[in-house]
């Protein structure tokens, strides 16, 4: 009798276990479709990642590509770089575009130069 009691509660343990680990891995997967219907959605057209404009929108590893298209229409690309990426590591945002945008990260906007000029490009 006493067996058959912790067979059962075996039993019982495996079938909670193996739902729950279904039902966590259905979530994850409808979440993953909702993150890729979200980003699909509210994408911007120069394709480098896909989260929306603003400060603190993206995250370190996404500044390399958002600078390199900020970047892609001066002819001093390496300084452009190298202050896009900085403003981009201290405000977590780059505007949208080559030029201009910059009302779209304060942060990135309001960093200047001892000189008073704009840090960020």
């Amino acid at each position: 009798m006493a067996r058959l009691f912790l067979f059962s509660i075996v039993l019982f343990s495996l079938i909670v276990f193996f739902a729950w680990n279904i039902e966590g891995a259905l979530q994850h997967k409808e979440e993953s479709h909702f993150m890729r219907e979200l980003r699909r959605r509210h994408g911007h057209g120069h394709g480098h990642g896909h989260r929306q404009h603003g400060e603190g929108s993206l995250r370190p590893s996404d500044c390399a590509p958002r600078c390199s298209y900020r970047c892609s229409a001066t002819s001093h690309r390496k300084p452009c770089m190298f202050f896009c990426q900085k403003c981009c590591a201290k405000c977590l945002c780059v505007p949208p575009g080559t030029y201009g945008n910059k009302q779209v990260c304060p942060c990135y906007n309001n960093w200047k130069t001892q000189q008073g000029g704009p840090k960020c490009p």
